[in-house]
């Protein structure tokens, strides 16, 4: 074959071949097929960038002190305060596991003062009974 025809079928050929390397192998009768994962990371599209005001929210600090720690607590989130942490008075390190059995004893950032609804405020108690 020589001239379109010709070139025309090496070009089917040569096609043949290169689709036969495409993909799985062809396993024989019997034989365990192999297959092979792919992980696809998708990432959502970003939204419209739309201006944001500057000033961050800001939270007038509850007066808790004195307060049973459970209630102490209940005031704070119901003030807009949620990253509470916990310290024990007594410097012992111990846990607050029983809430209710604990009394405040100081609180960082003072009572009145602003702060972003994020910010950290450290409540400090110690047991019922314990100075």
């Amino acid at each position: 074959m020589t001239g379109t025809a010709g070139r025309i079928v090496l070009l089917l050929a040569v096609g043949a071949l290169g689709l036969a390397g495409c993909g799985a192998p062809n396993p024989r009768p019997g034989a365990p097929a192999t297959v092979t994962e792919t992980s696809v990371s998708v990432q959502p599209p970003a939204e419209a960038s739309t201006p944001t005001s500057t000033v961050a929210r800001l939270v007038t600090v509850p007066d808790v002190s004195g307060m049973n720690h459970q209630a102490a607590q209940d005031a704070m989130q119901a003030a807009g305060l949620y990253n509470l942490r916990e310290v024990d008075g007594t410097g012992k390190g111990r846990m607050l596991v029983a809430d209710r059995n604990w009394v405040q004893t100081g609180q960082d950032p003072a009572p009145g003062t602003k702060v972003a609804a994020d910010a950290v405020i450290t409540l400090t108690a110690v047991k019922i009974g314990e100075k």
